[in-house]
């Protein structure tokens, strides 16, 4: 089973860089994308209903703004969208799918870097989604969350950790978080178990020359319980070709749908 997230930093953006080309020859189960920056009727049926998959959106209320998406060969049992929650579920950020007893969800926190206000927003989104958190871990369910949590982890994750550590993405309260979620209730960040390299980055700023030195930070992950992590044989970030200021993150489960 192949799980791909990218955030596509708008998907009209990213289909004209040629993202609907690519994904029919990756071979990927399914595949998982946030801000959308669109609405169902701003989609093209190629974003829609891509070569080989089916699709479905939450996006946000505001237009231009936010969403996710998952795109699966296979179909659901159900799609979820939304998490009941008015202030997080008019942003589109989460949709759910269910497959048998695996979860695949597609999830897309608030960034926080464009003031006081946004990053209010996303310490709400931490502790109204940590509860969720604890339910989906317990519910005997193998879940992956996919998606860009805006949070570099630790400091082997971005390039310049020390300049950044009053920088939203990289706060202590925000780095205290994602590892109450993967060391006290168990999720793991898969691709870390895999990988421990240094410089591996999923995002690059636009300014100065981020993408040409690779001054990044590792924010997009997928994130899974420990019988699905495990399962985990290959990871890859893919930087041939660029769709988005983000990459697309691969990895391969021995898992059958």
């Amino acid at each position: 089973m192949r799980i791909i997230t990218l955030n596509l930093n708008g998907v009209r953006s990213a289909a004209t860089k040629g993202f609907f080309r690519w994904l029919p020859l990756q071979g990927a189960d399914i595949v998982c994308v946030q801000e959308l920056k669109a609405q169902i009727p701003d989609l093209s049926g190629e974003i829609l209903k891509p070569d080989g998959y089916h699709g479905y959106f939450h996006c946000a209320e505001k237009k231009g703004y936010s969403g996710t998406g998952i795109y699966s060969r296979h179909k659901p049992d159900q799609i979820i969208e939304g998490v009941g929650i008015p202030e997080i579920d008019i942003e589109g950020r989460y949709i759910r799918m269910d497959i048998g007893n695996l979860s695949v969800i597609s999830i897309y926190l608030p960034s926080g870097s464009s003031g006081d206000h946004r990053q209010s927003a996303k310490f709400f989104f931490m502790r109204a989604f940590l509860p969720i958190l604890k339910q989906l871990a317990a519910s005997g369910r193998e879940i992956i969350l996919c998606g860009d949590w805006n949070i570099a982890h630790q400091q082997i994750d971005l390039k310049n950790w020390r300049a950044n550590q009053k920088n939203s993405g990289f706060l202590p309260e925000e780095r205290a978080w994602l590892s109450e979620i993967l060391d006290r209730l168990g999720w793991v960040d898969v691709f870390r178990r895999i990988n421990p390299d240094p410089e591996q980055y999923t995002w690059w700023s636009n300014r100065g020359q981020a993408w040409t030195k690779n001054v990044g930070w590792r924010i997009d992950y997928q994130i899974a319980t420990p019988m699905t992590a495990s399962k985990a044989t290959q990871v890859s970030i893919y930087k041939a070709e660029r769709f988005s200021d983000h990459a697309p993150l691969i990895i391969d489960y021995d898992y059958d749908l």
